[in-house]
C-alpha cells in the first residue's frame, strides 16, 4: 500500500495537514448532522456509506450532494439555503461526538514538531468546527495555523488556502509538504508548489488512493514524520 516518498526539495520545513479523513474519521458525525437536517425537511435518511463519497469538498457540497437524490433539481436548489443552515445548526450540536482519531495521529504530529517542522491544518470544514474538533481531541496545540473552508475565498483543490497557511507560517511552498487523504489535498498542494503525501485510510471521494498523483503514500502520519525527518537529516549530513 505504501509508496516510498521522494522529495525534490533539499529540506522540508513545514507540513500542511488535512483534517477529515487524515487526522480524524468524522463520517458518522456528518451522517448524524445531515440526518438531523433531513428529518426537518421530511426527507429520507442518509448513511455513512453514502456520506463518505461526498466528504472533503466543504459543507455546501455535502448538503447539495445529499439533497440531489431526494428532491428534484429545482426543489433542491430552492431548499439549499434552508438546508445548509439546518445542517450547520445540527452539526454544531454533535461536532466530535462520533469522531475517532486515526492511529498514530498525535504521535505523528509530535514527531513532525520534534523534527523541526512548522505545522498548519488546512481543511474545507468551516473554521469554527475545525478548531473545535482539534481542541476536543487535544491536537490544536500542535498547529501554528488553522485554515478552514470559510477562512479564504476559495477552498481546496484551489491552492489559496495552502498558500495562505504557508504565508502565515513564513515558509516557502517549495519547502513544505501537503499531507492528506484525497485528491483535493494533492491537487491543492501541487498547485501551490508543494510536495504532497497521501494516507491510504481516508475517504478520497470514494476513489482508490493509488489513483492520486502524489510524492508518496504513507501508512500513517507517524510514517510521514519518519520519512521527512530522514530526508532532512540526510540533507543536514550532506552539509557537514
Amino acid at each position: 500500500m505504501s509508496r516510498a516518498p521522494v522529495f525534490a526539495a533539499a529540506r522540508i520545513d513545514a507540513a500542511v495537514v488535512d483534517l477529515d479523513g487524515t487526522m480524524v474519521d468524522t463520517a458518522d458525525d456528518f451522517a448524524a448532522g445531515l440526518n438531523g437536517m433531513l428529518a426537518q425537511l421530511d426527507a429520507n435518511e442518509t448513511s455513512r456509506e453514502e456520506v463518505v463519497d461526498y466528504v472533503g469538498k466543504g459543507s455546501e457540497h455535502l448538503v447539495r450532494s445529499v439533497l440531489a437524490p431526494r428532491f428534484d433539481e429545482a426543489d433542491a436548489q430552492a431548499r439549499f439555503d434552508e438546508a445548509l443552515a439546518l445542517y450547520q445548526a445540527e452539526y454544531a450540536k454533535i461536532n466530535g461526538r462520533y469522531t475517532r482519531l486515526y492511529p498514530d495521529v498525535e504521535a505523528g504530529l509530535a514527531a513532525l514538531r520534534d523534527a523541526g517542522l512548522k505545522l498548519a491544518c488546512v481543511t474545507n470544514k468551516p473554521h469554527r468546527f475545525a478548531l473545535g474538533l482539534l481542541e476536543q481531541y487535544g491536537l490544536a496545540r500542535y498547529f501554528d495555523v488553522v485554515i478552514g473552508g470559510d477562512s479564504t475565498p476559495k477552498k481546496k483543490p484551489d491552492p489559496l488556502p495552502m498558500l495562505t497557511a504557508l504565508a502565515q507560517l513564513g515558509v516557502a511552498p517549495a519547502a513544505a509538504v501537503a499531507i492528506g487523504d484525497s485528491e483535493n489535498d494533492a491537487l491543492a498542494g501541487r498547485a501551490a508548489g508543494m510536495a504532497t503525501l497521501t494516507v491510504p485510510y481516508g475517504y478520497n471521494h470514494g476513489q482508490p488512493v493509488q489513483q492520486i498523483e502524489s510524492d508518496g503514500i504513507v501508512a500513517t502520519l507517524l510514517d510521514a514524520a519518519t520519512a521527512l525527518a530522514a530526508h532532512n537529516q540526510a540533507h543536514n549530513q550532506g552539509l557537514d
